[in-house]
């Protein structure tokens, strides 16, 4: 499945990596806070290249939702539960500053938005306290919400947080543009690239290890979701999140804000404008990674909730995008070891990576340049106040830990079955070994179902035809290939004896 902003996208023809080749700073990641960094880093002069492992937006900024907004839903409440005034504040200013950068780049070089305003809304009655506590959190941010009594909308709401003059856009639109800024400065992107490893060189230099060979860098910036690179244990420090997303198309009038639920399950609504002409975009649903019981049953819950309350909606297209919550619900933007600043990494964006995201490579350019935001201490990657993350820390690794005694239990209760069917997975033990085997497309693939990573046992998602890790977020193509997650090697193919 691919996302709505995939189906007009423009996919050029790019450079192949020349192994050897040397740059002051090498971007991993083709996303948004790759290709900002990048941006951004050329205009200053600074020699940079940007290699991507699929095509530029096969990740996360590629699948979103596309609002470009400072109500996040609950955000603001979370962080004040957990960090000072001043420091809400400060992210808040982060992301005002990520959003008016991203606002004025899309005007100048134009790329279509559409503005609106954004609504953080209780679906039950049981969501207002948490609606009001949004309105509180956000004005003490300096925020100009108001409170909402009543929403002209056919799905259940009782009351709101607004905040007027927010925006959405196509990210792939974004991103086409954002790369041809990065080119037109002769700064080369490198695509179908997986980068294998970094290792300190020669004079102080980084080796980034490829599949098509190795660069040399001053630098390394790290925009790849969840960081590729174990060091700093950033993947103990992040939760991966799966969210479903539905276009539809209605005959009755489509909503023109921005919607957000405050509870759970999770509903997020906006338009979209396509060539053929609007569509309702509908997301939520979101889980860990590899820990539902269903990814179909959860799309199909999704649309189901939507033509309950849109009688005419006619599904266009559905897809899944993934994310990192932080365990200390702000941002990691910075070094990926203390103390060292040669490897830099953004990460732990909460769904809100167009105007995190962009916020991050304004911290992350800045860092490299010598000139950082007044704000970048609030999305720093080491706080002196992360200890008052750990509680949250060890629930999620201790979640973690479950997943994988669970994984191997029940494989080791599972032996050699028959082929799957067409479109169907299965994690069976053959002989001593963990099997993930499928078939898709008529092809029945066995490859090792133990994530390369930190050994999880993988298991089957239903709708997209992948195999997912329940630990950290790795997600893998039928054949094994990477496409997501911490994980940089495929899973390994078996051949074994069918039964």
């Amino acid at each position: 499945m691919s996302s709505l902003w995939l189906n007009d996208a423009e996919v050029p023809a790019r450079l192949r990596l020349t192994p050897g080749s040397r740059f002051d700073t090498v971007v991993i990641g083709g996303g948004l806070t790759g290709l900002v960094t990048a941006v951004l880093l050329a205009e200053k002069g600074v020699e940079v290249a940007v290699v991507e492992g699929r095509r530029v937006g096969a990740g996360t900024t590629g699948a979103t939702t596309g609002k470009i907004s400072l109500l996040q839903g609950t955000r603001a409440q979370r962080i004040r539960r957990h960090h000072s005034a001043g420091t809400l504040r400060d992210y808040v200013a982060a992301n005002r500053e990520g959003q008016q950068w991203l606002l004025r780049f899309c005007s100048e070089h134009g790329v279509p938005i559409q503005h609106a305003a954004a609504f953080t809304y209780a679906q039950s009655k049981s969501e207002i306290a948490a609606v009001r506590a949004e309105f509180d959190a956000t004005r003490e941010a300096g925020l100009p919400t108001e409170f909402v009594e009543r929403l002209n909308v056919p799905f259940p709401a009782y009351g709101a947080v607004r905040l007027a003059d927010q925006a959405q856009v196509d990210p792939m639109a974004v991103l086409a543009a954002l790369a041809a800024e990065v080119e037109s400065h002769a700064a080369p992107i490198y695509e179908s690239t997986m980068v294998r490893g970094v290792r300190g060189g020669l004079a102080g230099d980084l080796t980034i290890e490829t599949e098509h060979g190795d660069l040399g860098a001053g630098t390394v910036v790290l925009a790849t979701g969840t960081p590729i690179l174990d060091r700093g244990g950033f993947f103990a420090r992040l939760t991966a999140q799966r969210s479903c997303l539905a276009a539809l198309r209605l005959s009755e009038p489509i909503p023109r804000e921005m919607y957000l639920s405050a509870g759970q399950p999770t509903r997020s609504l906006r338009y979209a404008p396509t060539p053929d002409g609007d569509v309702l975009l509908v997301g939520g649903n979101g889980h860990p990674v590899g820990r539902a019981r269903s990814e179909r049953a959860k799309l199909d819950e999704l649309v189901s909730w939507a033509q309950t309350w849109f009688p005419t909606a006619e599904l266009v297209q559905e897809w899944s995008a993934q994310d990192y919550s932080p365990v200390g619900e702000l941002p990691y933007v910075g070094p990926l070891l203390p103390g060292r600043r040669d490897i830099l990494v953004g990460t732990g964006y909460a769904k809100w990576g167009l105007t995190n995201g962009v916020a991050a490579a304004l911290a992350l350019a800045g860092q490299i340049t010598g000139e950082q935001p007044g704000w970048s201490g609030a999305l720093a990657s080491w706080r002196p106040d992360e200890l008052k993350a750990l509680p949250s820390a060890v629930l999620a690794n201790s979640a973690v830990a479950q997943r994988l005694t669970t994984g191997w239990l029940r494989m080791a209760a599972r032996s050699a079955d028959r082929i799957p069917e067409e479109g169907r997975g299965v994690v069976r033990r053959h002989g001593v070994r963990p099997t993930a085997a499928c078939t898709v497309d008529g092809v029945t693939t066995e490859l090792s179902a133990v994530c390369p990573h930190l050994y999880g046992i993988v298991r089957w998602n239903d709708a997209e035809r992948s195999w997912d890790c329940p630990l950290h977020g790795s997600r893998f193509a039928p054949d094994g290939t990477p496409l997501e997650g911490p994980a940089t090697e495929p899973l390994t193919p078996l051949h074994l004896p069918r039964p």
